[in-house]
């Protein structure tokens, strides 16, 4: 699932590729993707983009008063192309779900696709971001100026569930997602079941400074690779998640695994538990 280092390195990309072009032709091809209908996407078509930004994990391209906001997923991703075929697409069972092409150079433009089963691809065109829900409940930006050590304080007070959980929350905090929680956790010696209104003073300080340090981390490692290779960055700097099995890079231990229903996360007993797995109750009833 794209997180807030590929949806900013996206909208580099984006803004740079995008500010000042005009919409020629917009191709929807996966209408469940569509969140709204009013302004249309065909609205889009003949204006220029002025603006790229990134809300949490969405992008908002911004085209005078209208707003192409994308939320990707856990398997969309946007492709550029400099020959898009002459031919307009064709709906139809593959992962192409939006393509937009601009009006010069001719050919050039991108397509929005989302593979696997699981469509979840979001796709609105709004006057103001409030329209979009997802969007409207979001927490604080980590990577803002006002995302404070007083600020994250605030945001743990009373907070009584597992600080893994309060993580990738987006109404809490914007933009953190499932892999990059399980970095910050390990980079913080943390047990992602750790209860966040439990953390003294010093261990809530120590984790503001790594989602800070693994963010901008993974940011500036992303920073201008061409879109087909962000993936395989993002794989390549994670130290914890997605290596079940594969010792851990700081002391050795193997990394674990714990299952849920649609996720799983990863952490490294010695560094985060006391040397201790964690209880993996998916897997314990399916062993009765």
């Amino acid at each position: 699932m794209p997180e807030l280092p590929e949806v900013e390195a996206l909208r580099w990309f984006l803004d740079d590729h995008l500010v000042g072009r005009t919409v020629e032709r917009v191709y929807p091809l996966a209408v469940n993707a569509l969140k709204t209908y009013r302004p249309g996407v065909a609205d889009l078509e003949g204006r220029a983009f002025d603006a790229v930004a990134r809300h949490g994990k969405f992008l908002d391209l911004a085209a005078g008063d209208l707003h192409l906001v994308m939320h990707l997923a856990r398997a969309g991703w946007v492709r550029w192309n400099d020959n898009l075929p002459d031919a307009p697409p064709r709906p139809g069972k593959g992962p192409l779900a939006l393509r937009v092409r601009l009006a010069e150079p001719a050919g050039t433009g991108f397509d929005v696709t989302e593979f696997g089963t699981q469509k979840r691809l979001a796709v609105y065109v709004v006057h103001d971001l409030a329209e979009v829900p997802g969007v409207a409940r979001l927490g604080p930006d980590p990577l803002a100026a006002d995302f404070t050590p007083e600020a994250f304080a605030r945001l743990l007070a009373g907070e009584r569930r597992q600080i893994k959980g309060v993580l990738r929350d987006q109404s809490v905090i914007a933009g953190i997602g499932n892999a990059y929680s399980d970095e910050i956790l390990h980079a913080a010696k943390m047990s992602p079941y750790k209860l966040a209104a439990k953390l003294s003073g010093q261990e809530a300080a120590l984790l503001y400074d790594m989602i800070g340090s693994t963010l901008r981390d993974a940011v500036e490692r992303s920073r201008g690779l061409p879109l087909r290779d962000l993936k395989a960055e993002k794989k390549s700097g994670l130290r914890v998640h997605g290596r079940k099995g594969e010792p851990c890079p700081v002391c050795g231990d193997t990394v674990r695994e714990v299952s849920f229903s649609d996720s799983a996360l990863n952490y490294c007993p010695t560094c985060q538990t006391g040397g201790k797995p964690l209880a993996d109750r998916r897997m314990s009833r399916l062993l009765k």
